[in-house]
């Protein structure tokens, strides 16, 4: 099971775009994923998941994470790193079921020039320590806001160059 992450709770966001471009991408290719937004998220996670507390509505969030054997982890660049919601979402996942060797692909998006670099390095060196396989082709999508078309596609010949690529070698990782 291929579950893609939008590492993000921010309604209506790029990372949702582009999450569904890779979902409508693996279809063409034959593969059935999922989606989990951080829109998602109980919005008392805090105070019930992250300390032993399992809420009926993450349960159903655990369930996915569980079943999943590839991520695809969609990461806008939040203040130079990825989105602290995401790591509430790690740390809330039942270790080792969730993540422990199971594999992933990484990629950052940011509306600036660098495509969000620094936070999959951070998102990086998170996934290590959870045992977190993660495929060595990372992608950065920069300025995120101008890589749309108006069917909310990626449509750059370049961009679509290279998430082509990942998605290959992803498949076969």
């Amino acid at each position: 099971m291929i579950t893609i992450i939008s590492a993000t709770n921010r309604p209506g966001s790029s990372t949702l775009k582009v999450a569904r471009y890779y979902q409508k991408k693996l279809l063409e290719k034959g593969l059935e994923s999922g989606i989990l937004s951080m829109v998602q998220l109980p919005s008392n996670i805090i105070e019930t998941d992250l300390f032993g507390k399992r809420s009926a509505e993450f349960q159903q969030i655990q369930d996915i994470v569980t079943a999943t054997d590839k991520f695809i982890f969609i990461i806008p660049e939040y203040n130079g790193s990825f989105p602290g919601v995401l790591k509430v979402f790690i740390d809330a996942c039942t270790f080792p079921d969730s993540f422990y060797e199971k594999k992933a692909a990484l990629v950052g998006v940011s509306s600036g020039k660098y495509g969000n670099i620094r936070g999959i390095d951070h998102f990086t060196g998170v996934c290590h320590y959870i045992h977190l396989n993660v495929m060595s082709l990372k992608l950065h999508i920069a300025n995120i806001k101008t890589e749309f078309n108006e069917y909310s596609d990626l449509f750059k010949e370049d961009t679509i160059k290279f998430t082509n690529e990942q998605i290959d070698k992803f498949i076969k990782f």
